[in-house]
């Protein structure tokens, strides 16, 4: 017998002649009297649309007096962008018509690490923008990745890695301060993360030609070995690079408990050329 782990409840709209929304309540009975909604549950009776609170449902008397406590859910939307299904396009952005930002979650048939925290969002001619960053080791291989070498000291705290200058090893000069440093050992078949540039110097005369990094960062891991090969991505917060997928489905989710409005979401999309 199947366990039900999860209850909605499903609203009808005859406006659309559809089945349009899901709600967290799961209410005992329903019915609607004179232009209210009642539920029962656990014996109690609740009119709707009369609380404080939005999404905050089956609240206790003394809830009622003022204390935000209750079951609250988040409201939260989930569309698709499908437009020309036949070509592989890159979403860059989210545009959010409406009065409230929302974090965002993107996921095509080629990446799952596509995301937007609300905070992430500006104001612009009354619609709410954002730029779509991914940070996925498993997705490197189709990211903006771009290859080292192989280090020949890394000190004691694994903060700094030296490289060879005879023969060079050259850092290049498309990193930044900021970037990703991944690592791979051999037999160079997995990829980890070592942490975020936070400085380049070089100075061959004086034998420097290193990177030093912060690895403190979340997903960082310590770097066991001196020959490991390098390589780095672009920050994305700096540098989107969208998620790439023939579609994109995207969730947002807004915490307010308060009245919102959203008319439209849009997004930035342009044709991959690979």
């Amino acid at each position: 017998m199947a366990v039900i782990e999860n209850f909605y409840t499903l609203t009808y709209s005859q406006a659309v002649t559809g089945w349009v929304s899901f709600y967290s309540f799961n209410p005992d009975w329903m019915i609607g009297m004179n232009q209210y909604f009642y539920t029962f549950k656990g014996g109690n009776l609740y009119r709707h649309s009369v609380n404080t609170f939005r999404n905050t449902f089956y609240q206790s008397w003394w809830t009622l007096m003022g204390d935000k406590a209750g079951s609250f859910t988040p409201t939260s939307l989930t569309s698709v962008f499908n437009n020309i299904p036949l070509e592989n396009k890159l979403f860059k952005t989210l545009n959010l018509e409406g009065d409230s930002v929302w974090d965002a979650t993107l996921t095509t048939d080629i990446q799952s690490s596509g995301f937007i925290d609300s905070t992430w969002f500006e104001k612009k001619e009354q619609s709410y923008f954002a730029f779509v960053r991914n940070d996925k080791t498993g997705e490197l291989s189709i990211r903006s990745t771009n290859g080292i070498g192989k280090s020949y000291q890394v000190n004691v705290a694994g903060d700094t890695i030296d490289f060879s200058i005879n023969p060079l090893v050259d850092i290049g000069s498309i990193i930044s301060i900021g970037d990703y440093l991944y690592f791979s050992l051999p037999p160079y078949t997995t990829i980890d993360l070592a942490g975020s540039v936070l400085q380049i110097n070089r100075n061959y005369p004086a034998g420097i030609n290193q990177l030093v990094i912060d690895i403190t960062i979340p997903g960082a891991i310590p770097i066991p070995a001196q020959d490991a090969y390098y390589m780095y991505t672009k920050n994305s917060v700096a540098e989107s690079h969208g998620v790439l997928g023939h579609y994109c489905v995207f969730k947002i989710d807004n915490f307010s408990t308060d009245k919102i409005e959203l008319f439209a979401v849009e997004s930035e999309v342009m044709k991959s050329y690979p």
